[in-house]
């Protein structure tokens, strides 16, 4: 794969914060931007040079996309695979279609992982409610029910307790045709690992980020993981292995359980840079958005050493009230806190607005800083 260097145009997919934050990393290089999104005035679209608004099925749209930039890459997986197939005729897409379309559906994801041995929780793939009951029935319960596509952030989930439920009216509720249900697996933590990888096939690994979920959605990461090395070990060990065999170039993400046991088990996949990666903009030598430039371009990839133990945090749009954002006086006196603010408009319940990432010289005092913080800033609601 030949080198695009800087001064090149590169495109992105997506106009949220992850191509914000990438096109900024990106500039900091000297590449130019062209963000193609069906929405106006984007968190992305507000830094880049050029913006095209329209349809992702838009296939001229698409082409004149394509034959404006030197490659084009994603913020998110939910670009349609077809549209993806359309542009890659006129321009390279890294990580390439075939990475999207395993990584947009947890069935495909799921029988991707199982047949290149990789370890997961057990799953069935179903069609109806008949389909349904028998996995519910073979897998026990507790157990989790997940729709195939655009599942992010807890979306399109629903835990199953007990099997003495009305197959039919869930079925009919979840609204899609087909969908996966996997085992309950037992966990003492949450964790990922994110891969860069360029064209050439050299990769780079991050540490280990420990992640705490609230609701479903992400609120803290925090680097170096509280886990013993031997799993931390396994789990970059296991995410590189998944990057190989899916061949992606640019960033994968691999979502990890730590069972009780030590073993670590896939969760999902993400083939973009990654909430629990933000750390990295003030902790690593090299950023992840940085370093998904780099490895999108061919270029040599960065060090991915952690420079400071760092807890990042979740800012979602709860924490505004009536629109109005909380007093940032004492994140900002903190010579140790960094805070990132998305410019995304509207405060909504859930919404990601920002982030805000501790330094410490230990983790013990990173988590403590970050949890009063949070606190503070929550309470002014």
């Amino acid at each position: 794969m030949d080198c695009i260097l800087p001064g090149a145009t590169l495109g992105m997919l997506g106009g949220g914060q992850l191509g914000r934050m990438s096109i900024l990393a990106g500039r900091h290089l000297g590449y130019r931007f062209h963000v193609y999104e069906p929405s106006a005035d984007t968190a992305a679209g507000m830094v880049a040079d050029a913006v095209s608004t329209a349809a992702y099925e838009n296939a001229p749209a698409l082409q004149a996309f394509g034959k404006g930039v030197a490659v084009s890459t994603l913020e998110f997986e939910n670009i349609p695979y077809d549209s993806a197939c359309v542009l890659s005729a006129h321009t390279p897409v890294r990580p390439g279609p075939e990475v999207l379309r395993i990584c947009q559906n947890r069935r495909r994801e799921k029988e991707f992982l199982r047949e290149n041995g990789f370890p997961c929780a057990d799953f069935r793939v179903v069609r109806d409610y008949v389909d349904l009951k028998e996995a519910v029935a073979a897998l026990g319960t507790p157990c989790v029910l997940k729709t195939a596509d655009f599942g992010y952030d807890g979306k399109g989930q629903m835990k199953i307790d007990t099997p003495d439920i009305d197959y039919a009216a869930v079925w009919r509720g979840l609204g899609y045709s087909h969908a996966v249900v996997e085992a309950w697996v037992d966990f003492q933590a949450e964790c990922s690992v994110i891969v860069a990888r360029n064209g050439q096939g050299a990769h780079a690994v991050y540490p280990v980020a420990e992640n705490i979920h609230r609701n479903h959605i992400l609120h803290q990461s925090i680097v170096p993981a509280r886990l013993p090395e031997k799993v931390q070990q396994d789990a970059r060990e296991l995410a590189v292995a998944v990057a190989e065999a899916i061949d992606c170039v640019g960033l994968l993400a691999v979502e990890l359980f730590v069972k009780n046991d030590g073993t670590v088990l896939v969760n999902e996949l993400a083939p973009r840079p990654h909430n629990s990666g933000h750390w990295s903009l003030d902790g690593a030598a090299t950023s992840q958005f940085e370093q998904h430039i780099r490895a999108v371009c061919g270029l040599p990839l960065g060090d991915t050493a952690a420079l400071s133990p760092s807890v990042m945090v979740n800012l979602l749009g709860d924490v505004w009230q009536d629109g109005a954002a909380p007093d940032w006086s004492a994140l900002l006196a903190d010579p140790g806190v960094h805070l990132h603010l998305y410019d995304k408009g509207e405060p909504r319940p859930g919404r990601k607005m920002g982030h805000f990432t501790v330094l410490r010289p230990t983790i013990d005092e990173a988590v403590t800083v970050a949890d009063r913080l949070f606190g503070e800033i929550s309470a002014t609601k």
